[in-house]
């Protein structure tokens, strides 16, 4: 695929560098020319330009990108222009960095397709893991909806599947098992599985019901 990353800071530099890594095409804008140097050796392009200026961005091929990521920082203004030209411009798919829920009402209004919150997201899922002890990592789908990899209650040990009942019991869903011993993967376990000690389960299912479930006693 065809990336774009507007931005150089600590996200987009990050996020150009993983897709980079991934074997994508990415190119790199930022108006620091001294970021947009130490970027080529992360990207297939690295362009030095004020990306709030649509002629550039056109000259630039940027409607050609598959992806492009607007993540500039404290700069307000030239993220909203920038979404802006970019959406005038045709790009199938805009992700923007919003600074506030205000700004991501704007981003939204004038044509990303997608409004991240990077800090926001990461303290939540910081505080789904620390609020429990059984979750090792927690993906939101929906509100009150999310994915959770969780380590099995000492009452799940030795147990099936079929006879833990989880989804009538909790209405939470097994999708997959991690299992270290040994270390292997498990996609839609079947009801005969046995929960080992070693086995970490990926669970599906609204929060609540995920937080009774590691809270079960038997």
């Amino acid at each position: 695929m065809r990336f774009a990353v507007i931005g150089l800071g600590s996200f987009g530099s990050y996020l150009a560098r993983t897709l980079y890594e991934k074997g994508h095409e990415v190119l790199v804008i930022d108006k620091d020319k001294d970021k947009v140097e130490e970027a080529k050796d992360f990207s297939s392009q690295a362009v030095w330009m004020d990306s709030a200026d649509k002629d550039s961005l056109q000259a630039l091929g940027i409607q050609d990108m598959d992806v492009v990521v607007v993540s500039l920082g404290p700069e307000m203004e030239s993220s909203i222009l920038t979404v802006l030209y970019l959406h005038e411009l045709g790009v199938n798919r805009i992700l923007a960095k919003a600074l506030s829920a205000d700004h991501g009402k704007i981003l939204e209004a004038i044509g990303a397709t997608e409004v991240i919150y990077p800090e926001r997201d990461m303290a939540v899922r910081l505080a789904q893991r620390l609020s429990s002890r059984n979750v090792l990592e927690y993906l939101p789908l929906a509100e009150n909806i999310s994915i959770q990899e969780i380590v099995p209650p000492e009452a799940f040990i030795g147990k099936k599947l079929r006879d833990l009942d989880l989804t009538n019991r909790y209405r939470v869903q097994v999708i997959a098992v991690r299992q270290l011993v040994p270390d292997q993967l498990i996609f839609i376990p079947g009801a005969d599985f046995v929960v080992k000690d070693s086995d970490v389960l990926l669970v599906m299912g609204e929060e609540e019901s995920i937080a009774e479930l590691c809270a079960c006693k038997k």
